[in-house]
């Protein structure tokens, strides 16, 4: 709860609107979608990764899936490997799926996939399976200013 109150308050330090949802624990971007009653394109899901030698953030909408080649360009790294559920828990205090689409608060770095900010609003976990909050994605845009890439393919 401690992570969502920063967030929270991160928002309303620069006075950027925003809806909380509480739900019950979601383990899954369509579920999360469910009961926040948004689209999923508009999850922003976040991924904890590795490369040769560091953590990174890498986010995406929801509908979609990473292409870790593209990743792997972008970074320049022949290495790139999902975090252990034990390694996302040690560096975030983040259950998986609850990760936020914030580096500063981890202290690493965040790449977000280019697609994410062709939707208005963008909803995700705020650091915990019950707790949600939807945003706009050019206020999201302006407070990360995350580095922006083409790291995606459609699922399915």
């Amino acid at each position: 709860m401690e992570l969502f109150n920063q967030i929270k308050q991160l928002l309303d330090n620069n006075n950027i609107s925003y809806q909380v949802y509480h739900h019950p624990p979601t383990r899954t971007s369509e579920e999360s979608a469910k009961y926040r009653k948004v689209p999923l394109k508009l999850g922003a899901k976040a991924i904890l990764l590795k490369d040769k030698d560091d953590f990174l953030i890498a986010v995406l909408p929801a509908d979609r899936k990473l292409d870790s080649k593209k990743l792997k360009q972008t970074l320049k790294s022949k290495r790139l490997r999902f975090s252990t559920e034990e390694e996302l828990k040690e560096l975030t205090g983040c259950d998986k799926g609850s990760l936020p689409p914030f580096g500063s608060f981890f202290d690493l770095r965040i790449i977000v996939d280019k697609t994410l900010f062709e939707e208005e609003d963008m909803a995700f976990n705020a650091g915990s399976l019950t707790d949600s909050i939807k945003m706009r994605t050019k206020d999201y845009e302006s407070l990360v200013r995350p580095q922006k890439e083409d790291l995606s393919v459609e699922s399915g």
